[in-house]
């Protein structure tokens, strides 16, 4: 394999993860198929060290029009939406004279609060489902993959935005050189566009390997984005550790060419710490298939142990991390009983791949079962405080990743 960004052979392998349908893609009752599977394997670049899946799967295969993930129903996203937003105009000065556009807008949950500050906001999202609902909130948006065409069309008919937003979305684009040479093409002069996404660092030492699905092309370190985005024209000057997602990076960037926002301490400090922990050494990433494979043979023991005793074990959470482990781990309906997931649009579905059902909360309190295994592991401490009723029955919360233990 050719890499995604600087061209050199790929062959170092960080995890294979058999065959699998796209985690997002939930399919009908009525759909015995389960979903279309293709091989799920990440390679790592010894050149750039971006990390990559192979190529199987086209982004409009995986993004279709009725994608199912919707940000507005995690009170601990929108929360973080609301602080992002809060900062950014406090950072950057950010006046309702000014221009917003935010790349994969979803259902518009972060970009409605910079509308709710008076400013001019224009949302890009390729899934017609989730930019409906933006659009439902009194929010334009394109519903267009992002591409250096279309950036450059937004930029003739609506004018260059003093703030690019590209959260959690840099992971997913198959041509990361051509979006970020787009996301610069959308920037004033003196623009911010910010990037914010998984650190490779804390997904391998962790052992977050069911944060990998074929929706994610790449997995970043701050050393690889910074040459994928040099590559586009783009200066890194500021970068910001956070909790999301069991730990990511928000990078803010400039146009090359703008004198604005001296580059702060925060970069070396990360590009040190991500040299000092191997990640420039092949090392650094020759265990983590056995760390998956532990993890598997764990839930597995659990779950059969459990079925072998009569108790009721369900799941929490129809989330993209959850399909990619019980897939790996071939954990099916006679394992694991359903998923409960607080989305209207999931209710009904059968998960990828497992052809788990997927119901309604409603359900978990009727059956009161033994056990309730936390897909979303990185939002435990809001489904916990949401599942509290469940110790009532004298019923466990757990987690799976990256090793099964209770909440």
């Amino acid at each position: 394999m050719i890499c995604r960004h600087c061209g050199f052979s790929v062959s170092l392998q960080l995890i294979d993860l058999g065959s699998v349908p796209p985690s997002n893609a939930l399919v009908a009752e009525t759909d015995n198929s389960h979903g279309p599977a293709y091989p799920l394997r990440v390679l790592v670049c010894e050149e750039c060290w971006l990390v990559q899946t192979e190529d199987f799967a086209a982004a409009d295969e995986l993004f279709t029009p009725d994608y199912t993930y919707l940000s507005g129903y995690s009170s601990t996203w929108v929360n973080h939406c609301k602080e992002y937003v809060e900062s950014a105009v406090a950072d950057f000065s950010l006046s309702a004279s000014d221009r917003v556009i935010e790349v994969a807008a979803n259902d518009g949950t972060l970009l409605n609060f910079f509308a709710e500050a008076g400013m001019t906001c224009l949302g890009i999202e390729p899934t017609a489902a989730t930019a409906n609902v933006a659009r439902s909130k009194g929010l334009d948006v394109v519903n267009e993959f992002l591409n250096l065409e279309v950036a450059t069309r937004i930029v003739e008919q609506w004018g260059p935005a003093e703030l690019v937003i590209a959260n959690n979305v840099l992971a997913h684009v198959p041509d990361i050189n051509g979006f970020s040479r787009a996301c610069k093409t959308l920037l004033a002069p003196d623009g911010v566009v910010t990037f914010e996404f998984q650190h490779l660092l804390s997904l391998v030492e962790q052992g977050q390997f069911d944060t990998i699905y074929h929706e994610h092309f790449s997995y970043l370190s701050l050393g690889a984005t910074i040459s994928v985005l040099t590559s586009a024209g783009l200066e890194v000057f500021h970068v910001e550790e956070l909790p999301t997602h069991g730990g990511s990076l928000r990078v803010h960037a400039k146009r090359d060419s703008s004198d604005a926002h001296d580059q702060m301490q925060s970069v070396e400090a990360i590009l040190t710490l991500e040299g000092d922990e191997g990640m420039w050494d092949p090392g650094f990433y020759l265990s983590f298939q056995a760390v998956a494979e532990r993890c598997r043979e764990g839930l597995n023991d659990f779950l059969v142990n459990s079925k072998q005793s009569g108790d009721l074990v369900v799941g929490y959470g129809a989330a993209a991390k959850g399909n990619t482990l019980l897939n790996f781990a071939k954990v099916d309906q006679g394992l694991l009983a359903y998923v409960v997931d607080r989305n209207p649009a999931k209710q009904g579905m059968l998960l990828p791949g497992s052809g788990i059902p997927v119901v309604s909360e409603e359900r978990l309190r009727k059956d009161q079962p033994d056990a309730v295994v936390v897909l979303p592991w990185n939002l435990a401490p809001e489904i916990q405080a949401q599942l509290g009723y469940v110790a009532d029955w004298g019923g466990s919360l757990l987690v799976a990743v990256p090793e099964l233990r209770e909440l």
